[in-house]
């Protein structure tokens, strides 16, 4: 009678989870499966032939492959340490119970992550344009006496993208840090006081390393995020000037879309980005585990 009970919520469960779970398997696992056979062959459109590792091979020797990723690097080495640490800055304070108005402020920094990104990839091109405002305003101020084509500029348009990044992302990272901070306890912090610990030591010392774990939860998604990079630099430069904002998903969308259509070819370079992603995750995550 108890196995019959058992045999029954077994179904049960089966019953609710197999539909989601085949729907996983056709809709994110299959798909994965299909283009790792298809980084395998060679050729064009539908004269396609097996190839073994030559798309791999490619990527060596392709140098807007390289161009592409150190782009990506670029962007990882300056942008993600900059917006974790204004995040965490802008989280304790706005943590602050002293501090008024604290639902506003935390409100109008994550609004830009809710901001769509085609009205202020728009913005941006408008505010650092040749005739823009920036310009104007360094202009009257007397710092600049012609403007600056900033998005033409291979270091400015880098910097630009970096900026865009760090206004509709820290916000987003900020909400988790004030998550973090929720679950310090105040006593700690008095305690700290009573001690005589500065505001600078009550940091290092009990805010930082209580905040780990957070800290390397959006490490890995800003990690991950800034690898697959696709819609700034699409948006605002469309990879220019002479590929110097380039990214690896815009190179895999040129292309695989556009052009010459080489589906093999971007097949190969994504399973790359899922390869980096995955080492440096499990590299975060071991120094992480390391600091414990």
């Amino acid at each position: 009678m108890r196995n019959g009970l058992v045999r029954k919520r077994n179904i049960m469960g089966w019953s609710f989870v197999l539909p989601a779970t085949i729907l996983i398997f056709i809709m994110n696992f299959y798909p994965m499966i299909k283009a790792f056979f298809l980084s395998l062959q060679r050729g064009r459109g539908t004269m396609l032939r097996f190839g073994g590792l030559y798309n791999y091979k490619r990527m060596l020797i392709d140098p807007t492959f390289k161009q592409a990723l150190t782009n990506n690097f670029e962007f990882l080495l300056i942008q993600v340490p900059i917006m974790i640490f204004a995040a965490i800055l802008l989280a304790v304070l706005l943590n602050d119970k002293n501090l008024k108005y604290k639902g506003f402020f935390r409100t109008a920094i994550f609004l830009p992550c809710a901001t769509s990104l085609v009205s202020y990839a728009i913005i941006f091109r408008q505010l650092f344009a040749e005739d823009g405002l920036v310009n104007l305003l360094l202009k009257n101020a007397g710092i600049l006496k012609e403007g600056i084509n900033y998005l033409a500029h291979p270091i400015w348009a880098k910097a630009i993208i970096i900026i865009a990044l760090l206004w509709r992302w820290t916000g987003y990272n900020m909400i988790f840090f004030l998550a973090g901070l929720q679950n310090i306890d105040p006593a700690l912090y008095e305690a700290a006081k009573i001690d005589g610990a500065s505001a600078i030591k009550r940091f290092r010392y009990i805010t930082l390393p209580l905040l780990k774990p957070m800290i390397v939860l959006t490490a890995i998604m800003s990690t991950n995020g800034t690898i697959q990079l696709f819609d700034e630099p699409m948006n605002l430069t469309q990879g220019g000037p002479a590929n110097a904002t380039l990214t690896l998903s815009q190179y895999i969308y040129k292309s695989t879309f556009m052009g010459t259509s080489n589906f093999p070819y971007g097949a190969a370079m994504s399973y790359f980005i899922f390869i980096v992603v995955a080492l440096l995750a499990l590299i975060q995550l071991k120094v992480g585990d390391k600091n414990d």
